[in-house]
């Protein structure tokens, strides 16, 4: 007789990337743009724009990350994933989840932004509109459409804004 598999269901991923865990899609995106400045470096003429970028950065990072980790302890407390095609036990609704449907992916944003000004990198930031244009486009999709299975979901996205 065959084990029977434990464990959340999935739905049918749409692209094979969604095999990649979010946040290292943000990893890889900066990665990309790392390479890039280290080939064709861009950076400010004054050190004291270099200063302010670098102080203005850490605070963004600071806080992209405070917020993306305090949309994922929501989930752990709710005991739901925050995998892409595995099915939500729960819809989280409280927290930043008031303003955003996806406080994690804002939080990474500001983070990546942040990591950027502390750096001191241009091509980062270039390179984060594909980020996006990724997640919005392939991962959040896939999410929304699990979570349309969930009472209460087409109220709660009427309301709240996809980013922000």
């Amino acid at each position: 007789m065959a084990a029977m598999r434990r464990g959340p269901a999935r739905t049918p991923p749409r692209e094979p990337f969604l095999h990649i865990p979010v946040p290292w899609v943000f990893v890889l995106g900066y990665v990309i743009g790392y390479g890039l400045q280290a080939v064709v470096p861009v950076q400010p003429t004054s050190s004291s724009v270099s200063n302010l970028l670098s102080i203005a950065g850490t605070i963004l990072f600071l806080v992209g990350a405070g917020l993306a980790g305090w949309a994922w302890l929501l989930f752990r407390q709710a005991k739901t994933t925050a995998v892409p095609d595995e099915v939500s036990r729960v819809l989280v609704t409280h927290g930043p989840y008031r303003v955003t449907r996806n406080p994690m992916y804002v939080g990474l944003t500001i983070a990546y932004l942040g990591e950027a000004g502390a750096l001191v990198q241009l091509w980062p930031v270039l390179v984060l509109p594909f980020v996006l244009a990724y997640v919005n486009w392939f991962v959040i999709p896939v999410e929304e459409a699990s979570l349309k299975r969930i009472e209460g979901y087409g109220e709660y996205s009427a309301r709240v804004h996809r980013w922000l």
